[in-house]
C-alpha cells in the first residue's frame, strides 16, 4: 500500500471529496484508511454506571484506500506514488511527476 500513517492525503471520490485530511491509521488486510475529519459517523452510547445518560458521539470511520491520494502541500494538488533507491540503496516514495522524495527517512535496505 503506497499510503502511510501520518500521511497527508486527499479525497478524490464520495461525499467527502476534495477534503484533505492526516492518515491516523491503515488496515491492510481491509486495504481501508481512516482520515481524521473525513466519513464522520454517530455512534450512540447506551447508558452504563459510569454514564447513566448515556451520549452520542462522533467519530472517524474508515474508508476505501482508492478514494484517497497522497497530497502535495507545496502546490496544493493530489500525487502519485512511484519508488526508486536512493544512493545507499534504501527503498524510498517519491512523487512520480517531480521525482522529490516523500519519505523523511529511508526504509529498510534492499538485500
Amino acid at each position: 500500500m503506497r499510503i502511510k500513517k501520518g500521511d497527508k492525503v486527499v479525497v478524490i471520490a464520495g461525499a467527502y471529496k476534495g477534503k484533505v485530511g492526516e492518515v491516523l491509521s491503515v488496515s491492510l488486510k481491509n486495504e481501508k484508511v481512516v482520515v481524521s475529519g473525513v466519513n464522520m459517523i454517530t455512534k450512540h452510547n447506551k447508558p452504563s454506571q459510569a454514564n447513566p445518560e448515556g451520549s452520542i458521539t462522533t467519530k472517524e470511520a474508515p474508508i476505501h484506500v482508492s478514494n484517497v491520494a497522497l497530497y502535495d502541500s507545496k502546490k496544493k494538488v493530489a500525487v502519485k506514488v512511484a519508488y526508486e533507491f536512493d544512493a545507499e540503496g534504501n527503498k524510498i516514495r517519491v512523487n512520480r511527476k517531480t521525482r522529490e522524495a516523500l519519505d523523511k527517512k529511508a526504509s529498510k535496505k534492499k538485500k
